[in-house]
């Protein structure tokens, strides 16, 4: 909840803002202590507009955390979340809640490394900037196009996006995705006494992934009052649904 209030205090995260430079920098530091080595991958995104709100062209970047001595083409998973928000959010729950898990799962996987490497990706320029697939996932698609040719050993992508609301935890594909990760997912859900459920969802950023033909999976999109909004505050997390959400991911991360 520090990691939420901290982030959501910021204002709105829109990916060519400065509050957005800020939050990055703050996530990138935050690796950097952990000892990971930490890459600022950065892009350009069109002018558009967001959830009826315009926006202005610029750069924005993506915050890469690998472990130390990483070899990319070495099998290793991918967990993602993205960082900006629409313009008129303070983006608690979405989506300063994913990154909190993310940032608590790299923690753990410092003190207690995983038989399977983790990637961790802060993904900028995830909100839309227009209509359809090509105006949306500018971060999740920019990390594709450039690691496609070097990451040759990824196994399995999941986003963490909206993970703060109560409720059972969803557990998404797209419907092209073979399943195995949602399985294994609600599979860890069960064994840790996590209420989730299976559902289909297009509109984060494992989708990019997903029609590359990889196997991947969303955890979270629970309702939640302050969606998109200016009451998107930290008053609308759940301490506990991040707890039960960091359990279910570290459950996968340690038995898979």
């Amino acid at each position: 909840m520090a990691t939420v209030r901290e982030l959501a205090a910021g204002g709105p995260r829109e990916a060519t803002s400065a509050a957005y430079r800020h939050a990055a920098d703050v996530v990138e530091q935050r690796f950097v202590d952990l000892g990971y080595d930490v890459d600022r991958q950065s892009f350009q995104v069109p002018a558009g507009v967001s959830w009826g709100i315009p926006v202005e062209a610029g750069g924005t970047s993506n915050v890469v955390a690998r472990p130390a001595g990483l070899d990319p083409g070495e099998p290793h998973v991918v967990l993602g979340a993205h960082l900006d928000t629409v313009p008129q959010a303070p983006g608690a729950e979405d989506n300063a809640s994913g990154v909190a898990v993310l940032l608590e799962l790299a923690r753990l996987a410092v003190a207690a490394p995983p038989e399977m490497p983790v990637v961790f990706v802060a993904f900028g320029a995830e909100e839309p900037r227009g209509p359809g697939d090509d105006e949306h996932h500018f971060g999740s698609q920019t990390y594709l196009r450039r690691s496609g040719a070097t990451e040759s050993g990824r196994t399995a992508m999941i986003s963490l996006d909206r993970v703060g609301a109560p409720g059972s935890v969803p557990v998404c594909t797209g419907g092209l995705s073979p399943r195995r990760v949602q399985h294994q997912l609600l599979a860890a859900a069960e064994r840790t006494g996590v209420p989730a459920r299976a559902c289909d969802n297009r509109t984060s950023d494992h989708w990019p992934f997903e029609k590359a033909g990889e196997t991947v999976a969303r955890v979270g999109g629970n309702d939640s009052p302050g969606y998109h909004s200016a009451r998107d505050l930290p008053r609308t997390v759940s301490v506990r649904q991040l707890d039960r959400v960091g359990s279910v991911l570290w459950e996968w991360l340690t038995t898979k």
